[in-house]
């Protein structure tokens, strides 16, 4: 079977959308609860630091597919942001 352009790019929407429902299903609620922590002055744990160690570091691998879906630009940068305010609200806690 030939590879396309059609077939790569039919490939690389199921990846988006499976990226999407991942985040939408598994990764949001999980990182809503962890805000939530954070915005009520606890500090993270182990487990939670790690989670959100690992959550950026897929999200910033799937960054690259903005340059090919501007779509998904909204969606990565609303996903950014909110790593960033659980960050900062986590270490002002660990400071005070």
């Amino acid at each position: 079977m030939a590879v396309t352009m059609n077939n790569v790019e039919k490939n690389h929407i199921g990846i988006a959308q499976s990226l999407v429902q991942e985040f939408e299903q598994h990764r949001l609620p999980r990182m809503l609860r962890l805000k939530e922590k954070v915005d009520n002055g606890n500090v993270i744990n182990d487990v939670d630091f790690d989670l959100l160690c690992t959550d950026i570091k897929d999200a910033n691998l799937a960054m690259h597919m903005m340059v090919n879906y501007p779509e998904l630009q909204e969606f990565c940068l609303q996903m950014a942001h909110l790593y960033k305010e659980i960050c900062d609200q986590a270490v002002a806690n660990e400071k005070s």
